[in-house]
C-alpha cells in the first residue's frame, strides 16, 4: 500500500471511486461531491494554495483518496477534510486510518487549527474512524460547501 499525492493520470479513477461510493451509499447525486465541478479535475483543484490530495495505491491500483484544503467561505484557520472515499474491498484494513493520519498531518503544516469534514448519516464505518481519530459532531454545517445533502457535519481540534 501506498500513500501518495495525486496526479493527472489519477482523475478518472478518483472520480469514480467517488460517484461509486456516493451512489452505492444512496446518497444523492446534488448535493454531495459526486456533482462537484471539482470531482472531474481532482489533481488541478487541489494545486491551489493550502492544498493537498493523496491517493491509496494498492498494487499499481487507485483504491481510494482524501484530501486537505481550506474551508470554502469560512474565516482563516480552519480546513476542511474531502473527498475521502474507498473501494469496498479495501475498506476496514486500517487504510482509512493511515490516510487520514496523512491528512492531519498535512493540515497541521498548513498552519490549520481545526479540521472540519461533512459526510452522510448511514456512512456509519467512516463516522467511526472519525471519531477514533477526534472528531466531534456538529449540531449544524460550517461554511457553505454546497454540500448540502450531507447531515452530518464534525470538527476536530489540531493543538
Amino acid at each position: 500500500m501506498n500513500i501518495r499525492k495525486i496526479q493527472p493520470k489519477d482523475n478518472p479513477a478518483v472520480r469514480d471511486i467517488i460517484q461509486q461510493t456516493i451512489l452505492e451509499h444512496n446518497a444523492p447525486k446534488e448535493g454531495t461531491a459526486y456533482s462537484d465541478a471539482a470531482t472531474q479535475s481532482m489533481y488541478m483543484e487541489y494545486q491551489k494554495p493550502r492544498c493537498v490530495y493523496y491517493v491509496v495505491e494498492i498494487d499499481g491500483k487507485i483504491c481510494g483518496g482524501a484530501g486537505i484544503a481550506p474551508l470554502a467561505n469560512y474565516p482563516e484557520g480552519i480546513c476542511e477534510l474531502q473527498k475521502m472515499y474507498f473501494l469496498p474491498e479495501v475498506r476496514g484494513k486500517g487504510y482509512g486510518k493511515q490516510l487520514m493520519n496523512k491528512c492531519l498531518e498535512a493540515a497541521k503544516s498548513f498552519k490549520f487549527s481545526k479540521v472540519y469534514l461533512e459526510t452522510m448519516d448511514n456512512m456509519y464505518d467512516a463516522q467511526g474512524l472519525y471519531k477514533r481519530v477526534g472528531f466531534e459532531l456538529l449540531t449544524q454545517p460550517l461554511g457553505n460547501t454546497g454540500h448540502y445533502s450531507c447531515p452530518v457535519q464534525m470538527i476536530k481540534n489540531l493543538d
